[in-house]
């Protein structure tokens, strides 16, 4: 494990902040409360811990706060408004769903790369080949450009190097509202299961709301690098 993902272990949950100043990004605001220093490695780490805990749910109860359960995207029997969801079949294979540039969609397995281990110990996979090892870093690129991470794009932080238009990326799953809304839904509870303030994590989940959550919209490339 990198010094800084255990120092993020030990301290992220544990910090008790004031509100955000508005000209301080979500990222660089919690990355400057947990580091010394609030670079692009650091501010990574942070993004990792997040990500990897809304994909899988609670995995370090020593450092979360345990009051703050997260089932996690990939669980089978999930609910979201009294509704059952299930978003793993989208990424074990077992739907034909992944737009690869075709007329249609096809099965892709996401958890090639050793499925929940790696993430648990702060990973995106085992090995760098894996489908796995490419949607988790992408992942982790994609939300440090949304939240804000100033560092972003400098060494430790690659740039999100993935498709932008979220609806090309999505528009072979089908997803109705309550599928969306679950996975907007872990994002916002892992963020609040690491410490991120109620208020933030309703900024989150606003700003995914407008990205995700309206399937009629026109096709769009959604990268904010400088939201707030």
């Amino acid at each position: 494990m990198h010094t800084s993902t255990a120092l993020l272990i030990a301290a992220l949950a544990s910090v008790g902040l004031a509100q955000r100043p508005a000209d301080v990004s979500i990222c660089d605001y919690y990355t400057e409360h947990i580091f010394p220093v609030n670079n692009a490695t650091n501010q990574k780490a942070v993004i990792v811990a997040v990500v990897n805990t809304a994909v899988i749910g609670n995995y370090t109860h020593d450092a979360q706060k345990t009051d703050i359960a997260v089932p996690g995207i990939l669980a089978a029997n999930a609910t979201y408004n009294s509704t059952s969801v299930n978003l793993l079949p989208y990424f074990d294979g077992s739907l034909a769903s992944s737009n690869q540039g075709g007329a249609q969609g096809v099965s892709v397995n996401f958890l090639d790369g050793g499925g929940a281990t790696p993430l648990t110990q702060n990973m995106p996979a085992n090995g760098n080949s894996s489908n796995q090892y490419a949607l988790l870093t992408h992942l982790y690129e994609y939300f440090g450009a949304v939240l804000g991470c100033t560092e972003y794009g400098k060494t430790g932080f690659p740039t999100y190097a993935g498709e932008t238009s979220m609806y090309n990326v999505h528009k072979y799953m089908a997803l109705d509202a309550m599928q969306v809304g679950y996975f907007i839904e872990q994002v916002g509870l892992s963020a609040a299961s690491w410490g991120v303030s109620a208020d933030d994590c309703k900024i989150v989940g606003t700003t995914l709301e407008a990205v995700f959550g309206h399937k009629c919209s026109a096709p769009a490339a959604v990268l904010p690098a400088d939201f707030y």
